[in-house]
């Protein structure tokens, strides 16, 4: 048995759709459990619909649903099975109706709750993958739908909720695994339930991790994501456009470090439960799904190359924290990440010397607070505009020289902070947002003049 996701570009259309049905067909004999993500940007107009209706403008926010609900009927229609068209209009109407009279409370309190962004946002899911299982359906699979709320047990943080596995994994195995042996199950990504049934959503990227909880839950052989790229490359392709090499081959660990990082191939909490489960995640292209991808699995993969990928997070703010009071002192970091821990911004690289700490952030909301805060115990400066480029690999920890290499290789580029040591795996740096494009490109020059041919394409 296999869990094959679809990302939003993978099934945008009815075009798309057929596509990955092709694609599920020739996998029958594995027992696919499909899960798929919203189509195309339905998650984003959908949080779109809900700001126009908080701001009073409710109007416009139903013409927004009117657009929405148009364009879903229009491409599920092309791909409906005549004897099941009237039950998914049905389906639509309802679904959209509900939409609206959401809108509608949305207008009158005047404000976005975590559990209402939840609730609205969950209308991607809940329409594609009742979609996907009617025109599978029409393209001669044998499938059954299930509503993920129903097996994906979670707790109340809402926009953000973590599984609770233990309910999940019981669900899916008792629930999903008996009905995949016979037809294939078709469910949305990215939401799940709180034990009291309010829909929840496990943020975006969410439908990564879904599969990834579906896949450990009924002891998949694989979990297989795809996307539009063609797997894990050596560069950001927002950044190398077509200069990047594909990676055959990668660990848990590299994979998740490049996530954290800023790969947006994998969701960063993907690879967790397929880790704990020892199943193989393998990345695929469902516009080109002859290329082999990439495999993420359990052990390290050796490799000539001294690094596999380079990840990059722009955008981040550097916050520099200096108290000669504390000199000598014990409790200087404690009271520092105290006051983080407390106004829920979490921190991504730190350096530290006797008196001063630098730390890095993507989530500036809270910074105001947290600067005052600090402020009362220490001098604080804050640099926006910073980008972290991040180089991973197992080999790393094996290289000598490779700090030395990094260097030479951003020339003048100014570098305002490096870490290397947290983790064997992965040296990263801090540049100016304006050098960020340069340096990725000078370090994969230096990084990947040759490639292992066991683990590049």
């Amino acid at each position: 048995m296999i869990v094959m996701k679809f990302g939003g570009t993978s099934v945008e259309s009815a075009t798309a759709i057929e596509r990955v049905a092709g694609i599920v067909r020739d996998r029958l004999p594995e027992k696919p459990i499909v899960v798929v993500s919203a189509m195309g940007k339905t998650t984003n107009k959908l949080l779109a619909i809900a700001s126009a209706a908080i701001n009073g403008e409710r109007q416009r926010a139903i013409d927004l649903a009117i657009d929405l609900q148009d364009f879903h009927f229009r491409e599920s229609l092309r791909i409906t099975c005549e004897q099941e068209r009237q039950e998914l209009e049905r389906f639509l109407n309802v679904t959209f109706q509900e939409l609206k009279e959401l809108i509608r409370g949305l207008v009158v309190l005047g404000e976005l709750t975590p559990r209402s962004i939840d609730a609205i946002s969950s209308y991607g899911e809940r329409l594609s993958s009742v979609i996907v299982a009617h025109a599978f359906r029409y393209f001669g699979i044998p499938t059954e739908h299930i509503d993920s709320r129903k097996v994906i047990v979670t707790d109340s943080r809402h926009t953000q909720a973590a599984p609770i596995l233990e309910e999940t994994y019981s669900r899916l195995a008792g629930q999903v695994r008996p009905v995949a042996e016979q037809n294939v199950v078709v469910m949305g990504g990215f939401i799940g339930a709180t034990e009291a049934g309010a829909t929840s959503t496990l943020g975006r990227g969410g439908s990564d991790f879904t599969a990834s909880i579906v896949g450990a839950g009924i002891g998949a052989s694989e979990i297989q994501i795809w996307t539009d790229v063609d797997g894990m490359l050596t560069g950001d392709p927002r950044i190398l456009p077509g200069a990047g090499h594909r990676v055959r081959l990668i660990s848990f660990a590299e994979a998740a470090e490049l996530a954290y990082f800023g790969a947006k191939i994998l969701h960063p909490a993907t690879v967790v439960p397929a880790m704990e489960r020892n199943i193989p995640v393998h990345i695929l292209n469902s516009r080109r799904p002859q290329v082999e991808g990439t495999r993420v699995v359990a052990e390290a993969v050796h490799c000539a190359n001294a690094v596999k990928s380079i990840a990059c997070k722009g955008n981040i703010t550097v916050v520099n924290i200096h108290s000669t009071r504390m000199l000598m002192a014990h409790g200087f970091l404690h009271r520092i990440f105290e006051v983080f821990d407390r106004f829920e911004t979490p921190v991504d690289m730190v350096t530290t010397s006797e008196v001063s700490v630098s730390l890095t952030v993507d989530q500036p909301g809270r910074l105001e607070d947290i600067v005052e805060e600090l402020s009362a115990f220490a001098e604080v400066e804050v640099d926006p505009n910073q980008a972290i480029v991040c180089l991973v690999g197992d080999n790393i920890r094996y290289t000598p020289h490779v700090a030395g290499r990094v260097f030479n290789a951003l020339g003048g580029i100014n570098v305002r902070m490096i870490s290397q040591g947290a983790s064997l795996l992965n040296l990263s740096v801090v540049v100016s947002q304006d050098d960020l494009v340069k340096s990725v490109e000078a370090l994969h020059a230096e990084f990947f003049r040759e490639l292992d041919p066991a683990v590049f394409d």
